[in-house]
């Protein structure tokens, strides 16, 4: 069916043939089946912001030619991305006539010379040029990895990249028989006696020893720990970070920093002063304050800082400044003007990261500067410490971290990246039926064209920081490789365009850069996800995800366990839902209808939810997995029991079901009028929970209980 609430104007055929040549929808299916069609203000938004003009007919028809030629007018194609064992036929254009000869640099270092082929093209004329095709062989048995290829002619000089790609990522036979399980959690959340009134890395590397010893778990999958705001005020979302090259010095504990050993008594009492207000929040259920707690943590770090580091540990923050490079210089200078201008608008000679402003400034303040990398140094340092702890421990995984979709519209990234990310656009999702109005994250996208004219370097490089020290990533909403909902600046989340992606490209380098990080790669797949998406992610051997809520029947009864796909990481809940206990009396409704974010009759919504517990409970009671005479925990228990006894090869345990927690963490469609991401981790009761006792707890330990026994 059609929807009839059309958004007007339509768009002409000169821009619905622009707009499909360059992947922008002009119409799409929402998640009810309803055909919607995109309106012409924002498709053209969304081809101004891929630097294509669609001001006009006559502009989309001139655009369009432009983007016959473009292919012609590159010596080399910037970036080829292929499968191992695949042939390939490059093409590399020059004025009609000349002869070229092209070289493939593999990442060795060793080189040969690509075949020309016997192919002949009918030249063409871009502007007052003819331009010819030659074409060469690339040879199906190169290696993995990122080999360059050059090509010269009469006054010219083209370079590009080769990828080679995994077929398919392949999965450890140690965690195909057995299949591990683990728990999931917002390491903010989860605080010690030591804390500094949030959860930290000390505190995810006891979580992960904890976790082994204690409940057998395997892995700890945790909230993106991207770099946030390096000043207050902070943004609670991890999902909207400054950074996502770069972690969050928020989460350091200040006294593992080997320095803080040989501080001076007085520095040393300081930062035991500092950390004194932020530790008696740990035993409260106030929300999480962030800026509280990053300025005591900045006052004592910059007491660590001030520290002289011996010979060794000076030559080792070195090499990391080296390893990082021109990313870490760029960000740590970013912090150091943000921490300057103190929320001011910046001189706008400063918009351009590379302008000789930028540089000078640098060189003005570099101790700032160096300061900012330090504390990247000193965060990577504990995060390595985290896993390898957990590993040590007897975790097969490990720490499993989170990449979040995008970054902060006026971040660090935002600002280094600026030639690569659309401008004016929010990423978002249109709208369903947990979010009936969609959803505007505000994250700047990666402009597709510039992506692949930079050869992907961008992607790479980003997902090589997310691999660092970790045993799995999950990518949160990684329908984003694919198709990305667009929303133009000042249009309602609803009125935007799906944008496509070369994911092809993207899937063989997030694979490629997996196998070489060797590292597991689980798919956030939930949503409206067209089927050939989980087709493509399952055939490059990347998981995919699996909530039981949202398992379900056409006719809307849970599926059953044994019909679970197996190549998925599966849970009863995720952080965009409340908590199982909150869920299953139908908080969530409550919730939505008190945030104005429920669309039709409020009763009608409560009764849906209280059938959806009543079709899962007769499930839990045909498979004998709840008692007849349950409670709240018993409920709780047999969910996670249905969770494990699927094919799923991994399955996650939310620490908030072990401990009883009915808080929501995040409620999707708000920001303000619900604090969310600022939860600590309470018991049923409100009463906060400390890491130090978690596993006592007769709850947690009554629901392990049950997983041990489901795992058999």
């Amino acid at each position: 069916m059609t929807d009839t609430n059309t958004p007007s104007p339509s768009p002409s055929s000169a821009l619905i043939k622009l707009a499909q040549e360059c992947g922008v929808s002009v119409e799409y299916f929402s998640w009810n089946g309803v055909n919607k069609r995109c309106s012409a203000p924002a498709i053209r938004a969304a081809l101004t912001a891929m630097g294509v003009d669609a001001s006009s007919d006559d502009a989309c028809e001139a655009s369009l030619e432009g983007l016959e030629d473009l292919a012609w007018s590159r010596l080399v194609p910037p970036v080829t991305v292929l499968r191992e064992g695949e042939a390939h036929e490059l093409w590399i254009h020059v004025r009609h006539g000349d002869t070229v000869a092209a070289t493939l640099q593999l990442e060795t270092g060793e080189s040969s010379e690509l075949e020309q082929l016997d192919r002949v093209v009918e030249p063409r004329t871009v502007g007052s040029s003819v331009v010819g095709r030659a074409t060469f062989h690339v040879p199906p048995d190169l290696p993995l990895g990122w080999h360059r290829v050059a090509a010269s002619t009469s006054g010219r000089r083209g370079r590009g990249y080769i990828v080679i790609t995994p077929d398919r990522l392949s999965i450890p036979s140690e965690i195909r028989k057995s299949r591990p399980w683990g728990l999931t959690t917002q390491l903010y959340s989860v605080r010690s006696e030591q804390s500094w009134g949030l959860g930290d890395f000390a505190d995810l590397a006891d979580l992960c020893a904890l976790g082994k010893m204690r409940a057998g778990a395997d892995f700890v999958l945790v909230n993106p720990l991207h770099a946030g705001e390096p000043v207050s005020p902070l943004e609670p979302s991890p999902y909207l970070p400054t950074s996502r090259r770069f972690v969050s010095p928020l989460y350091i504990r200040v006294e593992d920093i080997a320095e803080v050993a040989y501080l001076p008594s007085q520095r040393r009492a300081l930062i035991e002063w500092e950390a004194e207000r932020p530790r008696r929040v740990n035993a409260t259920d106030e929300l999480i304050d962030r800026d509280s707690v990053w300025r005591a943590k900045s006052a004592a770090l910059e007491q660590v800082y001030a520290e002289p580091r011996s010979a060794g540990r000076e030559a080792q923050f070195e090499a990391f400044c080296l390893q990082e490079g021109r990313a870490l210089e760029d960000f740590a200078t970013w912090c150091a003007i943000t921490e300057a201008h103190k929320g001011l608008p910046w001189p706008t000679e400063f918009v351009n990261p590379a302008s000789p402003a930028v540089s000078a400034w640098r060189g003005e303040n570099v101790d700032r500067v160096l300061y900012y990398a330090w504390l990247q140094w000193v965060a990577d340092e504990q995060l390595a410490h985290a896993h390898d702890a957990a590993l040590a421990s007897g975790m097969s995984i490990g720490v499993m971290a989170d990449l979040a979709v995008g970054v902060h519209p006026k971040g660090a990234d935002a600002w280094a990246f600026q030639r690569v990310l659309a401008q004016g656009i929010g990423v978002g999702a249109p709208p369903d039926m947990y979010n009936q109005l969609g959803q505007n994250w505000s994250q700047p996208p990666w402009q597709p064209r510039a992506l692949e004219a930079a050869g992907y370097l961008p992607f790479r490089d980003l997902l090589r920081a997310a691999m660092r020290h970790v045993g799995a990533l999950r990518v949160d909403h990684i329908l984003g490789l694919f198709r990305q909902w667009w929303v133009p600046e000042g249009h309602g989340a609803a009125d935007g365009v799906y944008v496509r992606f070369d994911h092809d490209a993207l899937v063989g380098i997030l694979a490629l850069e997996a196998h070489r990080a060797d590292v597991l790669v689980i798919g956030e797949d939930l949503g409206t996800v067209e089927p050939y998406v989980r087709e493509v992610l399952a055939d490059r051997g990347i998981l995919g995800t699996a909530i039981v809520w949202f398992e379900q029947d056409p006719d809307g009864t849970p599926r059953a366990p044994e019909a679970y796909r197996s190549d998925v990481l599966a849970s009863v809940t995720t952080h965009d839902l409340p908590p199982t206990v909150a869920y299953l009396n139908g908080e969530h409704v409550t919730l939505r209808e008190d945030l104005g974010l429920l669309e039709g009759d409020p009763a009608q919504a409560r009764a849906e939810a209280r059938d959806e517990r009543e079709r899962m409970i007769a499930l839990l009671r045909e498979r004998d997995w709840v008692i007849e005479d349950y409670n709240d925990e018993d409920l709780i228990a047999g969910l996670n029991i249905l969770a494990l006894n699927t094919p799923a090869l991994l399955t996650g345990v939310a620490l908030t079901d072990l401990v009883g927690e009915r808080r929501t963490q995040n409620q999707p469609g708000t920001h303000w009028e619900y604090p969310n991401w600022q939860i600590p981790l309470c018991d049923a009761n409100g009463v906060p929970v400390l890491l130090d006792h978690l596993f006592d707890l007769p709850r947690a330990q009554r629901l392990l209980t049950a997983v041990r026994r489901a795992r058999g």
